[in-house]
């Protein structure tokens, strides 16, 4: 549900552009506005990729780290 709403959210945002790639893209034939959608989405899949990876990693040292903590506390006698 999150993410729905999340996406909801952008949705406004998929209706800004510069006026320059507006005009760029208009001025060319199907094909020309075909490729230039598939290279944003080729421009956009490593910055993607390189977040969801940093973020599970950040997850993932996150629970260990938790994990060690607990343990390291249940060991210890008060």
């Amino acid at each position: 549900m999150l993410v729905g709403l999340l996406c909801l959210w952008a949705v406004p945002a998929f209706a800004q552009g510069c006026a320059m790639c507006y005009s760029t893209t208009s001025a060319t034939s199907k094909d020309g506005q075909k490729a230039i959608s598939k290279a944003v989405a080729v421009l956009v899949a490593p910055p993607l990729g390189v977040m969801t990876l940093g973020v599970g990693l950040a997850f993932r040292y996150g629970r260990k780290r938790d994990q060690e903590q607990n343990l390291d506390d249940n060991s210890q006698p008060l």
